[in-house]
């Protein structure tokens, strides 16, 4: 399974210490100060499979890294490190195409924890589907992990794509946030159950006809969701 990691962070000490802590969890690891050498670094290596980005950086943000990362690669994994104070930029990451988000200061085995649980699925540890779901108008080829609407390509994350899938695999179920954040993220996840409304607010984007009124993934108030077929 391939385990290699791009780590952006301008800062050398903090750099360094992510680096130390990876290696000795068995990554190998990719090192960028800047954004525009961590898109180079992308260029020259790409079996990366995890993106770990620092927000504040000195030529461009880390969401324009993000963004531009994500235009060309809906497989990888992307963290974005954010200082605690950042609340909004946590949002504005996660809308921008990151998979997950860590506040500095964090600890080396939450860090490795979600790192593991993004380079699980980007490798596609359960690529032993080898079938199609369809639902009208979609058709999800759980193969290849893509997803079509009315024959058109919609273009995922991998955390995206396990949702949809989660989403057909239960279709009618009401969801709670909490079941969607076990079986997506992992049950060892750290982070808010938050998350989970921000990828569905991004996949609404990608596949309702109006998001501002979603009628696949509609809103259980006070519970969850649920894909409406």
């Amino acid at each position: 399974m391939g385990r290699k990691v791009l780590v952006l962070e301008d800062e050398t000490n903090i750099r360094s210490f992510v680096v130390i802590n990876l290696k000795r969890a068995g990554y190998e690891t990719v090192e960028a100060g800047t954004g525009q050498e961590a898109l180079d670094q992308l260029k020259r290596n790409p079996d990366v499979n995890v993106a770990l980005l620092d927000v504040m950086l000195p030529d461009m943000d880390g969401f324009e890294v993000c963004r531009r990362i994500r235009s060309g690669n809906s497989r990888i994994g992307i963290i974005m490190l954010t200082a605690r104070t950042q609340e909004m930029d946590k949002v504005t990451g996660l809308m921008t195409g990151a998979d997950d988000y860590v506040t500095k200061p964090f600890s080396p085995a939450e860090l490795t924890a979600r790192i593991d649980a993004l380079c699980r699925r980007a490798t596609g540890e359960t690529a032993v589907d080898t079938g199609e779901i369809s639902q009208p108008p979609f058709l999800l080829n759980t193969r290849n992990r893509t997803l079509e609407k009315n024959g058109a390509r919609v273009k995922l994350t991998q955390v995206e794509y396990a949702i949809v899938k989660l989403f057909m695999d239960n279709a009618g179920k009401a969801m709670s946030r909490e079941e969607i954040l076990d079986a997506v993220w992992g049950k060892d996840y750290f982070g808010e159950v938050k998350i989970v409304d921000v990828n569905i607010r991004r996949l609404r984007i990608k596949i309702e006809d109006d998001p501002t009124n979603p009628t696949y993934i509609t809103t259980v108030w006070g519970y969850g969701y649920k894909w409406g077929f």
